[in-house]
């Protein structure tokens, strides 16, 4: 049975990884982008990665970081996969020479299946509503846009909690899904009963999937 994956994204605290990893985070992100509520330093993110047992990858979101950025967060963090969110081409996001999500900023007339020819070499492309600005809203996006068969996995996000989550799974079937805002109680203040009922409503939308599968 696919198990739908989960990424919780814009921890800050020794705590809430901790309770993220207890709730059954599959990965945690680290945001990189100094705009953000939720920035953390690499040096912070590295002290936050030790509290990661096997086989709970940390991933770090830049937005349109310079290539010292990404060299020092990959100093600190040698198996953090990468996150791009801002206007990162795929040259530069293979640049890197290391595994690598692409975000798309989903909106009206988007063509994802042409998105995702650019960035093949991606290993996922994440969904996520567009706003102005860079990285993410918050904002739930128009799930019937996207195609049935995009051709590559799909990860999930833009608004999600846990009240919407298992809609949103049997609708666009993605690989994976990442929370951050519908799973706090202050901006990158994590709430440790919410990341609980967030990965108990993914648990409980797959075992419906499982069940409609003949």
């Amino acid at each position: 049975m696919h198990r739908t994956r989960i990424k919780i994204c814009g921890l800050t605290r020794e705590a809430d990884v901790a309770a993220a990893v207890e709730a059954g985070a599959d990965a945690i992100g680290f945001v990189f982008y100094a705009k953000s509520p939720r920035y953390v330093t690499a040096q912070r993110a590295a002290e936050l990665a030790k509290l990661l047992p096997p086989f709970v990858t940390p991933v770090g979101l830049f937005v349109n970081a310079s290539r010292q950025e990404l060299a020092d967060g990959l100093a600190l963090l040698p198996n953090m996969l990468l996150q791009f969110h801002g206007d990162e081409p795929p040259a530069e996001c293979e640049r890197a020479g290391r595994p690598f999500m692409r975000a798309a900023r989903i909106a009206a007339g988007f063509d994802l299946l042409d998105f995702a020819h650019q960035y093949s070499t991606a290993q996922a492309i994440l969904l996520d509503a567009h706003v102005d600005g860079f990285g993410g809203g918050g904002k739930v996006f128009d799930w019937s846009v996207i195609p049935k068969n995009p051709g590559c996995p799909l990860v999930l996000s833009g608004g999600l909690h846990a009240g919407n989550v298992r809609s949103g799974i049997l609708q666009v079937r993605p690989w994976a899904v990442d929370v951050s805002s519908g799973v706090e109680s202050g901006k990158g203040l994590k709430n440790a009963d919410l990341m609980r009922e967030f990965c108990a409503a993914v648990r409980l939308a797959d075992e419906q999937i499982h069940a409609s599968i003949p």
